[in-house]
């Protein structure tokens, strides 16, 4: 038996993160499933691994990890297996600059969107305000519990809308150009760096499909196909519990054509309702 777990949500994002570096190290796990729109990591089991009630978290024997790319280090330093940063110190550097624009820059409007047109009205369905309101109240910090019921009901201003949109565009072109001088992203090693961006950035030909396609952003496909196509990568995915594990299949397209930015998120909805997942 392992006497390492993980407590995540589905393979992507943050949960995602780790998941995938363990996997690519070829580290045995025991995967404790923390299901977000039933609040499992409020509750007293999981406050109790982790008080801040965030996902993920790792248990490694007597050892308490947090936050996804500290835990992504951790567990490449720690555990035998592929190595995941480059030999070279600048490339190292990169490797790190870009996790850090992932985390700061591009994570928080990725977020922004998903809750505002997936994740938030399928937790509103799935509930009802009563119930939300009753999990969110036992959210132990303040803050989180303004950030959970923002997220939720998806109130986020025109502006903020606005400025998650650009930013994700820029992002979007960065991305395109570094992979244009490597074949991964930072350097020529697959690298913490790629499972980093991948957990971000896979939905990206679904959800913004007039940014990221084979005619705009050929680097970027050629990069997220590569990844997909990796075993850990497939057993990763496997992991998933609910309709959003499915969109990853976008990336067994050979080709994705771009679309009118009206088409992006908007054809995103009309996929998940025509899955049901929004009356679930």
């Amino acid at each position: 038996m392992s006497d390492i777990t993980l407590y995540h949500w589905e393979p992507n994002a943050n949960s995602g993160k780790p998941m995938l570096a363990l996997m690519e190290k070829g580290v045995e796990f025991s995967s404790h499933y923390i299901d977000m729109l039933q609040f499992d990591q409020h509750k007293p089991e999981y406050l109790a691994i982790n008080p801040q009630g965030t996902i993920p978290a790792m248990t490694h024997g007597s050892r308490v990890l947090t936050e996804s790319t500290a835990i992504m280090e951790y567990v490449n330093e720690e555990f035998a297996g592929p190595e995941l940063m480059p030999a070279d110190a600048q490339d190292r550097w990169r490797v790190r600059w870009w996790m850090k624009f992932m985390d700061q820059w591009l994570a928080p409007s990725f977020s922004m969107f998903g809750w505002k047109f997936f994740v938030g009205p399928n937790a509103v369905a799935a509930h009802g305000k009563d119930k939300l309101e009753e999990a969110i109240a036992r959210i132990p910090l303040p803050e989180r519990q303004i950030a959970w019921r923002k997220a939720v009901y998806g109130l986020f201003s025109e502006a903020e809308m606005a400025e998650s949109g650009r930013r994700i565009g820029v992002g979007i072109r960065m991305l395109e150009q570094e992979l244009g001088q490597h074949q991964w992203l930072a350097s020529d090693t697959y690298s913490l760096a790629d499972v980093n961006g991948f957990n971000l950035a896979y939905a990206m030909p679904l959800s913004q499909p007039h940014l990221a396609n084979d005619e705009v952003t050929p680097n970027i496909m050629r990069w997220l196909r590569a990844i997909y196509a990796r075993p850990a990568t497939r057993a990763c995915w496997k992991l998933g519990r609910t309709h959003m594990a499915s969109r990853v299949a976008i990336l067994e397209q050979d080709y994705i054509a771009p679309k009118d930015e009206s088409e992006g998120i908007s054809s995103g909805i009309r996929s998940e309702l025509d899955s049901g997942a929004l009356s679930r």
